[in-house]
């Protein structure tokens, strides 16, 4: 079976990329957790923590602090979750190595403007794009 993330990272697959360069890409999740969940894998099939080399995984944090910086820039969320997941984490059907960045905000009762109202659509083209912005202000590499 085809690694849908590796279609992905190949461009034969469609996502809302927010980043990328040569050995890593960052992608908003289809189906988010919050807005602005967003996806970072290695160009590369890799399968589980196990099987990254010291070059790859350097370039996999560097990416994640990129988009988690990206991230808080463009949403301001009070914190952000960072889970890794690979092979069956999860009950995932996918099998590729990946960080999910996971915005989150204290229950305050206050939504950021671009949040939608409760029983709206997630917005989530809106918040790759923002992200994309704030990741090219920064200067940080090529933007989706």
């Amino acid at each position: 079976m085809e690694c849908i993330f590796c279609a992905i990272a190949r461009g034969e697959a469609s996502a809302l990329v927010v980043y990328q360069d040569e050995e890593t890409m960052a992608f908003m999740d289809i189906n988010p957790a919050t807005p602005g969940h967003t996806l970072v894998i290695p160009r590369a099939h890799v399968r589980n923590i196990y099987e990254l080399d010291d070059h790859t995984a350097a370039a996999i944090m560097n990416t994640v602090l990129r988009v988690a910086r990206g991230i808080r820039e463009a949403m301001e969320p009070d914190g952000l979750n960072l889970m890794q997941a690979n092979e069956r984490a999860a009950f995932q059907s996918v099998f590729h190595f990946h960080f999910h960045l996971v915005p989150r905000w204290t229950g305050d009762g206050l939504r950021p403007p671009w949040r939608p109202k409760p029983g709206e659509p997630l917005a989530i083209a809106d918040a790759a794009e923002r992200i994309r912005r704030a990741l090219a202000a920064e200067g940080s590499g090529e933007p989706g």
